[in-house]
């Protein structure tokens, strides 16, 4: 018994998805950045600081997230980025419960209810979409840095470490302002003797590790099927949402007084955007 051939979705049906898509791309996007612009605004206004409970950051931490799922889904199917967001997500959250109830591998960390409610009264609800934004957006710019070598028999591995040091580097620039300023969560003292603004060192590794193991199980979700030209433009927007956050973090810390964390950001904000642009113009 034959079966029927499968029949191709319509090309004016695949175009309406498409436009829908980018619209609500496009949308959301311009709420993110009217959502980042409040938590600025919050941020530098004396009067704010003192009666905010967390939820400019909450808008700007949920809005983003669904930007960086939907300029993803412009490359690559749906369910693809919802596997792979899923993935991350609860891979994330789950190891900084385990480190909330063990200090294994994050440190002695305490989360407040700055941010909200805690789940399962251990880490913030938080935790899961900081990943999703971290991981997702730092991948993005390892493309456009490595857009030159993207032919190497490598290329995979050095996409996972690149990514990795991007989220080390976010991670770092987020912990000054996340502990010291708004208080999100508290970091408990340890024997270790290098401390970051309080944090152990021991943190930003472990969001390095924690990333490459991620990307070992979600990188096949995160690679097209389809043929892709051999030169495809450069996607600049994940570019813009790490950019963003590591500005927005170093603006938090501006208004701490913690100086070396303002130098930090703004170093490492001009020498990600040198690479990552030097590499998308190849």
């Amino acid at each position: 018994m034959k079966r029927p051939p499968m029949t191709a979705l319509p090309s004016n049906q695949i175009n309406l998805d498409s436009q829908v898509l980018n619209v609500c791309f496009v949308v959301v996007t311009v709420m993110s950045v009217l959502s980042c612009l409040l938590l600025l605004w919050a941020l530098v206004s004396p009067e704010s600081m003192a009666t905010r409970r967390g939820w400019p950051e909450s808008l700007a931490l949920l809005s983003l997230t669904a930007a960086t799922l939907l300029g993803a889904s412009r490359h690559l199917p749906v369910q693809n980025i919802a596997l792979a967001a899923v993935l991350i997500g609860v891979t994330g959250a789950g190891v900084h419960g385990l480190s909330a109830a063990t200090a294994v591998p994050f440190g002695p960390v305490t989360y407040t209810l700055r941010f909200g409610p805690k789940v399962l009264d251990i880490f913030s609800w938080a935790m899961p979409f900081l990943w999703i934004i971290a991981v997702l957006n730092s991948r993005g710019v390892a493309r456009l840095i490595l857009r030159p070598w993207r032919k190497l028999k490598n290329y995979g591995l050095w996409l996972i470490a690149m990514t990795a040091v991007l989220v080390m580097i976010f991670d770092f620039a987020l912990e000054p302002f996340a502990t010291l300023v708004s208080e999100f969560w508290l970091w408990q003292p340890t024997k270790l003797p290098w401390a970051w603004h309080g944090m152990p060192l021991v943190n930003s590794f472990a969001w390095l590790g924690l990333t490459v193991l991620i990307l070992s199980f979600t990188t096949p979700a995160l690679i097209g099927k389809k043929q892709r030209p051999s030169k495809s433009p450069p996607d600049y927007f994940p570019l813009g949402v790490w950019l963003g956050c590591v500005v927005m973090f170093g603006i938090g810390a501006w208004t701490g007084g913690l100086w070396t964390a303002v130098a930090f950001s703004c170093a490492a904000a001009i020498v990600v955007t040198v690479f990552a642009v030097q590499g998308a113009r190849w």
